[in-house]
C-alpha cells in the first residue's frame, strides 16, 4: 500500500511539474505570436500588391521571344502544377508555387520542362505569361492538345495580404507560347480563387470549387463553371434546383469520364457549434455569470469530405446551334468501397486509363485549441472509377532470376521480339477480313503500330538510385502520369512548427511497380523559423512518455484485442457496373500476363467483339482494317488496366505459392509434366472467376 501512495505522489509531482512547463510554453508561443502579429500589421501596411505585381509584368516585357535554357532542377516549391506533356511523351511541365522559409514567402511564374529521356530541365521565358502564383489548376482540352490555366494566389512576403487570380490562359506545348484568353458573353469568367480543380471534356473545360482567402476570412466555393474552347466563352449550366450539389471545398479530385466528370473528397472549414470548457465556464462564475447549463459558440471546424459524386455531361444535339450549351447535372454515388483509412486531406490524385491514382495525405486530430496532432502518409492507391473501388498499390522487389532474365531480353530489340508475333496477327485478322467481305489487308508497319504499344524503356537514361519503399509521408505533392509511369513531386511535412518541403523527383511504373526511381533529390537546410515551439514540443513530449506509459501499454493491449478487419457493409462493396465488369463474357487477362501478350492471345477475340459493335450501330462502313485494329487493341488495353490490381494480387498469391515459374513455362509452350500442365489449367481459370 505505502508503494502505491508512493507512486500516486511521484506521478503528482510530475504532473504539477509538466503543468509549470505548459504555462512557460504558452507564455512563450503567446510572445512570439505577438511578434509575429506586428510583423503581419506592418507588413499588411507596407506592401502593395498591385504595384508587385505589375513591377513583375514589367520585369517581364525584358524578354522578346520564347527561349530555352538548360538548367538545374526547379528550386523547391509547393503548391504548384505538374503535367505531362499531351504531345511528346518524353517531356514533363511544371508551372508556378510557393516557398515559405519560415520567415517569408517567395512565389513563382516559372515554366519548366523536363526531358525523360535526356533526364534534363530546361526553364522556359517568355514576354507573355502569367504572373507568380501558387494554388492554381491546369488541364489539357480534350478535343485539342493545349493547357489551360485558371486562378491561383500571390501574397506579400510574410503572407499579411493575399491577392487572388481570376485571370484564363493557354499554353501551346509545342511552341511553349502562353496566351491570356480574355471572356466574352454575360459570365466573363469565373470570380478569383485557388484551390479549385478543372477537367476537360470533348471541346469543355469544367471548372469547379476552391476558395477566397481576404487574410480575415476565408469562403469556400461550389460553383460550376463551362469554358467553350470553340466559342471561347465561359459560362454557368443552369442546374435542377430539386437536385443535390457539392458541398463548397477546395483540394479535392475531379478526374475525367466518358460521359462527364468524377468527384472526390476535399477540404474545408465549416461553422460548428461547440460547448465551453470546464475553465471557461468556471470563469464565468467567477465574474458574476449565472449558473446555468454549458453554453456554446461558434467555431470554425476543418472537415474532410469523403463523399464522391459523378458529373453527368450530355453534349448538345447535333442539329443544335453552335452556341448551344451541354446538359449537366450531379449525382452522388455510393461511398467508395475500402477508401483509405483514416480520412486524409492534402491526399492527390492524378488520372491513368479509367484510375485514380493516390498518394500521401494527412490526418489531424484536433486535441485542444492549442495544438493539433498530424499523421502522415506515404501510402499509393488505386481508385477504380467505375467499379468505385480503391486499393493500394505495393511495391515488387525483383526475383532472383530477374537480372538474368533482363540480360536475355537486352540482346532483342523490341522490333525482334514482335515479330514472331506479328504473323499471326495478320493472319487472324485476314480470316476477319474474310468472314467481312474485306479483300485488303494493312501493310506490315502499319499492323505494327496497332499490335504493339509503344513501350519506350527510356535506353538513354542514366541509371537512377532505386528504392523498394515510398518517399517519406507527406501531404500536397504534385502527380502527373506519362507512359504508364507514375511522376512524384515535391510535396509538404510538418513537424511542429516547423515546414519541411521536399525538394525532389519520383518515378514509379505502374505496370511493374518495380521500386521507386529517384530522379533528382536535395536536402534543405534553410529555415528560417523560430525552433523554439518545436524544440519546447520535443520537452513535452519526453515529460509525457513517463505519464503516458501506462496508457500507451493499454492502448497496445486494445489494439492487440481488437480485430484486425473490419468487413465494409454490404451496400459499400460495389454498384452493378462493378458486378458485370467482374463477371462480363469478354477476354480477361492473365496472371503474368503483359498488355502485349494478351492482346496477342486475344486480338481476334477483340476484333470480332469490334465488328460486330459496328454492325449494330451501322457505323461499319467504310470502316478499314486498320481502324478496327486500333479499337480492338483500345478495348483490350481498357479491359487489361481494369482488372490489373485483381490479376496482380492472383500473381501475387501464386508467387507466395511458388507456381509464378510454372505458369510462365506452360505459356510459353515450354515441356513439363501433365500435372503441371493441369495446375497451369487450373491457374488461369481462376481470373475467369473473379
Amino acid at each position: 500500500m505505502a508503494k502505491d501512495k508512493k507512486a500516486k505522489g511521484d506521478k503528482k509531482a510530475v504532473k504539477a511539474a509538466k503543468a509549470a512547463k505548459q504555462e512557460k510554453k504558452a507564455g512563450k508561443k503567446e510572445k512570439k505570436q505577438s511578434t509575429k502579429n506586428k510583423d503581419v500589421d506592418s507588413d499588411t501596411e507596407s506592401v502593395d500588391l498591385d504595384a508587385v505585381l505589375a513591377q513583375y509584368a514589367k520585369e517581364q516585357e525584358q524578354y522578346h521571344a520564347i527561349t530555352e535554357v538548360n538548367c538545374e532542377p526547379p528550386s523547391p516549391r509547393t503548391s504548384s502544377t505538374l503535367l505531362a506533356n499531351p504531345v511528346n511523351e518524353n517531356e514533363l511541365f511544371l508551372y508556378g508555387g510557393e516557398y515559405f522559409n519560415g520567415a517569408t514567402a517567395q512565389f513563382f511564374n516559372d515554366l519548366f520542362v523536363y526531358s525523360i529521356k535526356q533526364d534534363s530541365w530546361k526553364k522556359v521565358t517568355s514576354p507573355n505569361s502569367p504572373l507568380p502564383r501558387s494554388g492554381h489548376a491546369w488541364c489539357r482540352a480534350a478535343n485539342t492538345k493545349d493547357v489551360y490555366l485558371f486562378g491561383g494566389e500571390f501574397s506579400s512576403p510574410k503572407q499579411g495580404t493575399f491577392y487572388h487570380y481570376n485571370d484564363f490562359w493557354r499554353l501551346d506545348p509545342t511552341t511553349r507560347e502562353w496566351t491570356r484568353i480574355e471572356g466574352k458573353g454575360k459570365a466573363a469568367s469565373p470570380p478569383a480563387r485557388s484551390g479549385h480543380r478543372m477537367v476537360g471534356f470533348k471541346q469543355y473545360i469544367f471548372l469547379f470549387g476552391g476558395f477566397q482567402d481576404t487574410s480575415s476570412t476565408t469562403k469556400y466555393l461550389n460553383d460550376l463553371w463551362i469554358y467553350d474552347c470553340t466559342a471561347f466563352s465561359w459560362h454557368t449550366p443552369k442546374l435542377q434546383s430539386a437536385r443535390a450539389v457539392p458541398d463548397a471545398r477546395s483540394s479535392f479530385t475531379f478526374l475525367p469520364h466518358d460521359q462527364g466528370a468524377v468527384l472526390y473528397g476535399g477540404y474545408s472549414r465549416v461553422k460548428t457549434s461547440v460547448g465551453a470548457t470546464r475553465q471557461q465556464q468556471q470563469a464565468k462564475g467567477k465574474k458574476g455569470g449565472g449558473g446555468g447549463g454549458p453554453s456554446s459558440r461558434l467555431v470554425l471546424k476543418p472537415k474532410v469530405h469523403e463523399d464522391t459524386w459523378f458529373l453527368r455531361i450530355t453534349p448538345p444535339a447535333s442539329e443544335a446551334p453552335s452556341t448551344a450549351l451541354p446538359s449537366v447535372s450531379w449525382e452522388r454515388r455510393k461511398k467508395p468501397a475500402n477508401p483509405p483509412n483514416p480520412p486524409r486531406a492534402g491526399a492527390t490524385m492524378t488520372f491513368h486509363k479509367g484510375r485514380g491514382i493516390m498518394f500521401g495525405g494527412v490526418h489531424d486530430v484536433e486535441e485542444s485549441e492549442e495544438g493539433i496532432d498530424s499523421e502522415f502518409f506515404n501510402q499509393l492507391f488505386v481508385w477504380n472509377i467505375e467499379r468505385n473501388r480503391y486499393m493500394p498499390l505495393t511495391l515488387r522487389r525483383p526475383k532472383a532470376n530477374a537480372n538474368k532474365k533482363a540480360a536475355q531480353q537486352a540482346n532483342v530489340s523490341r522490333r525482334g521480339r514482335g515479330k514472331a508475333d506479328e504473323e499471326e496477327l495478320l493472319a487472324n485478322l485476314r480470316a476477319l477480313e474474310m468472314k467481312a467481305g474485306s479483300g485488303t489487308s494493312p501493310s506490315d508497319e502499319d499492323s505494327h503500330k496497332y499490335e504493339e504499344k509503344k513501350e519506350d524503356e527510356q535506353e538513354d537514361r542514366p541509371e537512377k538510385p532505386r528504392l523498394f519503399e515510398f518517399p517519406h509521408p507527406r501531404f500536397n505533392a504534385v502527380l502527373t502520369v506519362q507512359s504508364d509511369t507514375l511522376y512524384i513531386y515535391g510535396g509538404t511535412f510538418e513537424k511542429g512548427d516547423r515546414e519541411y518541403t521536399f525538394d525532389e523527383l519520383w518515378s514509379v511504373n505502374l505496370n511493374h511497380l518495380d521500386g521507386v526511381v529517384q530522379i533528382f533529390k536535395r536536402e534543405l537546410e534553410d529555415w528560417q523559423g523560430s525552433e523554439d515551439e518545436a524544440d519546447s514540443e520535443d520537452d513535452s513530449e519526453d515529460d509525457d512518455s513517463e505519464d503516458d506509459e501506462d496508457d500507451e501499454k493499454s492502448e497496445i493491449a486494445s489494439v492487440s484485442t481488437a480485430p484486425t478487419s473490419v468487413a465494409a457493409p454490404e451496400e459499400d462493396i460495389g454498384t452493378t457496373e462493378e458486378i458485370s465488369a467482374l463477371t462480363d463474357m469478354l477476354p480477361h487477362p492473365r496472371p503474368f500476363e503483359s498488355l502485349r501478350d494478351f492482346y496477342a492471345r486475344t486480338s481476334e477475340q477483340w476484333q470480332t467483339i469490334v465488328i460486330e459493335e459496328l454492325g449494330k450501330s451501322a457505323k461499319g462502313i467504310g470502316k478499314t482494317p486498320k481502324e478496327i485494329k486500333t479499337a480492338a487493341f483500345t478495348q483490350a488495353e481498357d479491359k487489361w488496366w481494369d482488372c490489373r490490381e485483381e490479376i496482380r494480387a492472383l500473381e501475387d498469391e501464386q508467387e507466395a505459392a511458388g507456381i509464378g515459374e510454372v505458369v510462365s513455362l506452360a505459356d510459353k509452350g515450354g515441356e513439363g509434366s501433365d500435372s503441371h500442365t493441369a495446375s497451369c489449367r487450373l491457374t488461369w481459370n481462376i481470373p475467369m472467376a473473379i
